[in-house]
C-alpha cells in the first residue's frame, strides 16, 4: 500500500476561504492531470517542482471549481513522493467532490497520518520529528509551539544521535579488543571509558528531566479549584475563563457539580474544574458534590485552594488545608478588597505558596501566573533545546540511561568487557528505537494513530 497514490482533504472541514486536497504517490501527477485543465494550456506533467498554476477542476458531472495547483516533485516534497495540492474554495461540498474525483481517477483515500508516515518511511523525517508534527498541530501556546518546532527541526534526533555515536564508539572499541586480542589495538582505558559512560548517563538524565515540564507546557495542567462555599471559587473560575462559566451567588452550595473549562493563562494551559464547596452538609445532593470535589482534588496536578480573607478560618478551611497536603497547591486568600479578618499564620504554616488576591480583579491573574510558572519550573524550560515530548520517547531515553548505568556498574565491579558491551549495545538499541531506525511496526502504527487524516 505504500506504493499507491493517496488523497485526502488537508484542511479542516467547514466553510473557509480556501480548502486543500492533497495527492501523494507515484500516480499523483497523472491523477491530477486527468481532472484539471490549466489556464496556460500546458500540461501538469510539464511543470517543474515547486511551481503553481491556475486552472479548473472537473469530474464526470462537469466543472467543480476553479483552483490553484501546486506541484512538488519527488524526492523534494514533504512525503518524498510526487505531491500535488489542489487549492479550491473552502467548502465541504466542493472539497469532498474534488476528493471523490481524485479517487475515481486512480487514488485512494489516505489513512490518518499517512502522508507523514510516508515522509518517515522515505527518510524525510525521523520518528521524533514525525511526532513533533502532531505536537505542532495541537500546540496551544507559544512555548509549546516553539518546543514542537525545535523537535521538528531535529533537536532531539541530533542529541540522540550524538549520544548513540559515543556509545557506538565505546562498543566498537570493546568488541575489537575482545575479538582481536592479537591485533595492535589501543588498550581499553577503563577510567576513561567509565568517565565517558558517566557522561552519557548525565546527558540522558538531563534529557529525561525535560519531560515533566515539557508535558505541562504541551498538554496543560489539570487544575482543581477548591474551598468551602462562598469563598470565591466560581468568581475565580469566571475570571480565568474570561466569561461567566460558573454561577456566582451568595447562597452557599450553589455549585453542586464539577464545572470544567480549558483556559490559556499566558503560555500555560489550565484544565480547570470548579468544584462544589467542601463542607459538612446533610443535603444528600450537595454531599455528592463535596465527594466529587474531594475526588477531583486527589487527581489534580494543581490545586488552587481558595479561602475567604474577610472571615476567620473555620473547621472547613482547616479540613481543606489538610486535604491538600499531598498535592501541588497554591493557597489563594480571596477578597483582598474587604477588611481582613483572617489570621494568615496558620495558612502560611501549611502552604509553601500563598497569595492574597481579589478573584474579580484581572490584574491578580499575573500574580497567579507567575506563581504557577515557578511551581512547575516553567522559567527554566528551554523550548529551543532538545526535549522529550511523550511517554514513548521518555521510555526509550530511560531504557538507554538504565543500560548505560548498568554498563558503568559492570565496569566498576570488574566483570568481563563482554557484559559491559552487551549493556552498551542495549542502550544503542533503545536510542535507535527512539529515532525510529529500529522501531517495530507496532510502535510506528501507534505514533501515527495520533494524526488526523490529511497530514
Amino acid at each position: 500500500m505504500e506504493n499507491d497514490t493517496i488523497a485526502a482533504i488537508a484542511t479542516p472541514y467547514g466553510v473557509g476561504g480556501i480548502g486543500v486536497v492533497r495527492l501523494s504517490g507515484p500516480e499523483a501527477i497523472r491523477v491530477a492531470k486527468r481532472m484539471v485543465r490549466l489556464s496556460h494550456g500546458r500540461q501538469l506533467s510539464e511543470m517543474e517542482g515547486y511551481t503553481c498554476a491556475y486552472g479548473r477542476v472537473f469530474d464526470g458531472d462537469g466543472e467543480i471549481d476553479e483552483a490553484v495547483l501546486t506541484l512538488f516533485r519527488a524526492p523534494r516534497s514533504y512525503t518524498g513522493e510526487d505531491v500535488v495540492e489542489i487549492a479550491a474554495h473552502g467548502g465541504i461540498y466542493l472539497l469532498e467532490r474534488i476528493l471523490r474525483a481524485c479517487c475515481l481517477k486512480g487514488a485512494r483515500p489516505a489513512q490518518a497520518g499517512e502522508f507523514t508516515r510516508r515522509a518517515f518511511l522515505n527518510g524525510k523525517l525521523d520518528l521524533t520529528q514525525a511526532e513533533a508534527v502532531a505536537d505542532l498541530i495541537s500546540a496551544r501556546g507559544r512555548q509549546a509551539a516553539r518546543a514542537a518546532l525545535t523537535a521538528r527541526d531535529g533537536a532531539l534526533y541530533r542529541e540522540a544521535e550524538r549520544i548513540c555515536g559515543e556509545l557506538t564508539g565505546y562498543a566498537a572499541h570493546l568488541a575489537a579488543w575482545i575479538d582481536y586480542p592479537e591485533e595492535e589495538i589501543v588498550e581499553v582505558d577503563q577510567d576513561a571509558l567509565a568517565a565517558g559512560l558517566c557522561g552519557c548517563v548525565e546527558a540522558l538524565e538531563k534529557l529525561s528531566a525535560t519531560y515533566d515540564t515539557g508535558r505541562v507546557i504541551r498538554e496543560g495542567i489539570d487544575t482543581a479549584i477548591v474551598g468551602r462555599p462562598n469563598v470565591g471559587k466560581s468568581t475565580l473560575m469566571n475570571l480565568l475563563s474570561g466569561f461567566q462559566r460558573s454561577i456566582v451567588s451568595n447562597s452557599a452550595g450553589t455549585t453542586r457539580d464539577v464545572v470544567s473549562d480549558t483556559v490559556q493563562l499566558g503560555d500555560l494551559m489550565l484544565h480547570l474544574s470548579d468544584t462544589a464547596g467542601i463542607r459538612s452538609t446533610d443535603d444528600p445532593i450537595e454531599r455528592q458534590g463535596v465527594q466529587m470535589a474531594h475526588d477531583r482534588l486527589a487527581r489534580a496536578q494543581l490545586v488552587l485552594a481558595v479561602f475567604d480573607g474577610s472571615e476567620p478560618l473555620d473547621a472547613d478551611d482547616l479540613l481543606i488545608a489538610e486535604a491538600c497536603k499531598e498535592v501541588p497547591v497554591i493557597a489563594l486568600v480571596n477578597k483582598r478588597d474587604l477588611p481582613r479578618k483572617m489570621d494568615l499564620e496558620p495558612l502560611k504554616q501549611r502552604f509553601e505558596r500563598l497569595l492574597v488576591i481579589s478573584a474579580d480583579q484581572p490584574d491578580d491573574l499575573e500574580l497567579l501566573k507567575r506563581e504557577i510558572e515557578q511551581l512547575f519550573s516553567i522559567g527554566s524550560f528551554d523550548a529551543g533545546a532538545a526535549t522529550v515530548a511523550n511517554e514513548r520517547q521518555r521510555g526509550e531515553v530511560r531504557n538507554a540511561c538504565e543500560e548505560v548505568r548498568q554498563a558503568v556498574d559492570a565496569l566498576s565491579s570488574g566483570v568481563s568487557y563482554d557484559a559491559v558491551c552487551v549493556c552498551i549495545e542495549a542502550a544503542i538499541d533503545a536510542l535507535l528505537s527512539l529515532t525510529g531506525k529500529r522501531a517495530s511496526e507496532q510502535v510506528v502504527q501507534q505514533v501515527f494513530s495520533r494524526f488526523c487524516v490529511g497530514k
